[in-house]
């Protein structure tokens, strides 16, 4: 994979014009001022880590380490006081804490963004930031929009002392040090294989239009897991957020995006801000379709795991063993929880042995 070239910068007229035609009455947003850079897309390979590049472009000099000073990151996730949410949210916790000081890693402090708007019973346990949910029905059944709004509120309410900021989610566990894989101006994403800007181009040019540039300027990321600095993402998150209640208004990029719309929003809010992403391919995995863990750094269960009792994925059929979070919508899952036959996928094995031991050392577990 190589580095692909921006076109030129547009002009700043411009892209004050596109990021406020993008404003909502309903919030009276700060006026996002932008940087004009044009930034190399950088892929990293999964093998050793090292940059690929395309030898007619340099590598930029910001994206090399001048110090071997520490660049401690917050992990931030979004969250709600549903049981679902809450459960997941304790296992992360967990692992962060197991993680945060070991030999390699960079994380810094950790807040759990709870936009419910009131209180539950995990704030002595996880440290945690309140905000407001978006005004009813705004999200008409799809709460993730709540996502960008919530950490919106958290940048303008909270004092976050590290310079990056990790966007996490609860269904994320730590299975190794994470360093600040961002690099300066350059943020840091997990690429997924489901966001295609070149396949919708017809849909994303009512966001990003022609005078940005080709759609492939729109990195092929969600907002999590991301590093960012600080500032940048003070920049992005309200176009983000409305980009994406910009996209649930529009009907046919509603049906076409679905339950990835607000990823797609966050890849293009990111885009016209001028802003490109390193590509992390082991910044995380998805079990059961990644089959090894290897040097990655976070698990992604979001996929449910099925299999028989050969230790067959079943593609689809509920398995006569099975591990899918969905399995606990109303309340947390059970300590020891079976682990699958012989023959699963380490990843799925190394999954579910994370959660026993999280939840066996995780005090009132079955509190909800």
């Amino acid at each position: 994979m190589v580095f692909r070239k921006n076109m030129g910068n547009p002009s700043p007229l411009l892209i004050i014009a596109l990021v406020l035609g993008f404003s909502f009455a309903t919030y009276n947003l700060v006026t996002m001022v932008m940087h004009n850079r044009s930034l190399p897309k950088l892929t990293v390979d999964g093998s050793d880590g090292g940059m690929l590049f395309d030898p007619v472009i340099e590598m930029p000099e910001s994206v090399k380490k001048s110090t071997n000073a520490k660049l401690p990151f917050h992990v931030a996730l979004t969250a709600t006081d549903a049981p679902y949410s809450k459960w997941q949210c304790r296992i992360m916790y967990y692992w962060y804490k197991k993680q945060k000081d070991l030999p390699g890693s960079e994380m810094g402090g950790f807040t759990r963004i709870l936009h419910s708007g009131t209180p539950d019973n995990l704030m002595d346990e996880i440290p945690t930031v309140i905000v407001d949910p978006l005004p009813a029905g705004l999200d008409r059944g799809y709460i993730v929009l709540n996502r960008p709004w919530a950490f919106v509120q958290w940048l303008e309410k909270a004092t976050i002392e590290e310079d990056y900021i990790l966007m996490a989610e609860p269904d994320h566990i730590f299975v190794s040090p994470l360093p600040n894989l961002a690099h300066g101006e350059h943020p840091a994403a997990f690429p997924f294989f489901y966001i295609k800007p070149d396949e919708n181009e017809k849909l994303l040019r009512k966001f990003f239009p022609e005078e940005m540039g080709p759609v492939t300027n729109i990195d092929p990321i969600g907002n999590s897991p991301v590093i960012i600095k600080k500032d940048l993402l003070e920049k992005i998150a309200p176009t983000w957020m409305n980009v994406s209640l910009k996209m649930k208004d529009d009907p046919e990029t509603d049906k076409t995006f679905g339950w990835v719309l607000e990823m797609y929003a966050y890849a293009v809010a990111s885009a016209l801000h001028g802003v490109h992403h390193i590509l992390w391919k082991d910044f995380m995995l998805q079990p059961p379709w990644d089959l090894e863990v290897g040097k990655k750094f976070i698990i992604h269960y979001t996929y449910g795991c099925d299999y028989n009792m050969k230790g067959e994925l079943t593609y689809g059929k509920i398995g006569e063993w099975r591990f899918d979070k969905r399995s606990y919508l109303q309340g947390p899952p059970p300590r020891n929880l079976p682990l699958p036959p012989p023959g699963v996928p380490e990843s799925v094995v190394t999954l579910v042995k994370k959660v026993n031991e999280a939840t066996a050392n995780i005090p009132n577990w079955d509190a909800e």
